[in-house]
């Protein structure tokens, strides 16, 4: 069938609408026309290949809509089927076994080759495959998905509003929530308040911490990061010390967690620096090179530095949690979003670039 996707041909460049041919589902897969999906920065630096993905490719991994056609299978998945979209996972190796498919050994594979999960490609021009993003290719009118990332959608809420949680929104708060199980009390800094930096502040305010610092150079996002649970903020274009400014907001001694959202070498290593001794610090973004003094500032500390794919999560599992938080008022992620049509993508992008939004979603209809 024929359908509209935003396609990137070269590294770098802006999305073009453009028409493509998406093949029939296959076995544990299903036809679903995209309602809406949210802007991610794992989108951008994918399309600009510091995550390589084969080009021509079709980006947009946190979509949703409804099933129009469940292909073999899928008898429990109907046509008109709300359901959001999250990563894949094989489901078989030890890791998706044990509880962990965020660390799926396939996940590469799975999420970046542009393939699915068969190997085979649903997306085409002219008779050429095009790659399909988290084996989803969601900024497109239509996408094949396999039923690992699919999550059932509730009737309660409005569809549009669950996309970013498949990966953003799920990945800042589970880095809190599971990774880092921050206890009653404690302190926690957090550095980068866009979606995913934002959703760490929520849990944090959900795990009842009791200093809940928030560092970025957006006072826009810092006033909101205090709306929304943090107990101090930092505005680091104004705080040349962002360690001593840590330490004195935590009797000296630094915090116990922090949660590092900005994809800066820089940014982590000076989180991990506010990171008092037994600490823990999590690296949520996609950050290329990082030195550090390893006995100054991690072994000789006995601090942990820990990488947090998706929140440490099992999507199906873990949204409805968030969904249950956000009912009682406890997880307004809905003030994060912002909508689009899809014909401005690239604006999309470019206000979230900008930090003129914190969540663009765009709807496809």
């Amino acid at each position: 069938m024929e359908i509209r996707a935003a396609l990137i041909e070269d590294p770098g460049e802006e999305f073009h609408i453009e028409t493509l041919e998406l093949a029939e589902p296959r076995e544990n897969e299903a036809l679903v026309r995209i309602a809406a999906c949210g802007v991610c920065h794992t989108d951008d630096v994918a399309r600009n290949q510091i995550i390589p993905v084969p080009l021509p490719a079709v980006f947009g991994h946190e979509g949703c809509g409804t099933i129009e056609a469940p292909g073999p299978g899928m008898e429990d998945f109907k046509p008109g089927d709300r359901v959001l979209f999250s990563f894949g996972y094989c489901g078989t190796c030890p890791n998706c076994r044990s509880g962990h498919p965020y660390a799926c050994l396939h996940n590469r594979r799975l999420n970046f080759s542009g393939a699915h999960f068969d190997g085979g490609h649903r997306l085409s021009r002219g008779g050429r495959s095009v790659s399909a993003f988290f084996g989803q290719g969601a900024f497109a009118t239509y996408a094949v998905v396999h039923r690992n990332n699919l999550i059932p959608a509730p009737a309660d809420l409005p569809l549009e509003l669950l996309a970013p949680l498949g990966c953003g929104i799920q990945t800042g708060a589970g880095a809190v929530l599971n990774y880092l199980k921050a206890e009653e009390g404690s302190s926690i800094l957090i550095t980068g308040c866009g979606a995913v930096g934002l959703s760490a502040v929520m849990a944090a305010a959900i795990a009842s911490c009791g200093t809940v610092i928030a560092c970025d150079v957006v006072p826009e996002r810092l006033r909101l990061a205090r709306e929304l649970g943090a107990t101090h903020t930092l505005n680091a274009r104004e705080v040349s010390d962002i360690p001593g400014a840590v330490r004195s907001l935590t009797d000296g001694y630094g915090v116990q967690y922090a949660v590092d959202c900005t994809g800066s070498g820089k940014c982590v290593r000076t989180s991990l620096v506010c990171v008092r001794p037994l600490g823990t610090c999590a690296v949520v973004g996609a950050t290329q090179e990082l030195t550090i003094h390893v006995e100054n500032e991690l072994m000789g500390a006995a601090k942990t530095l820990g990488g947090v794919v998706e929140g440490c999560c099992v999507p199906q599992l873990f949204i409805p949690k968030l969904l249950d938080f956000y009912r009682a008022g406890r997880f307004p992620f809905d003030r994060l979003v912002e909508y689009y049509p899809f014909e401005d993508i690239n604006r999309a992008f470019a206000d979230t670039k900008a930090g003129k939004v914190v969540k663009a979603v765009l709807r496809m209809a």
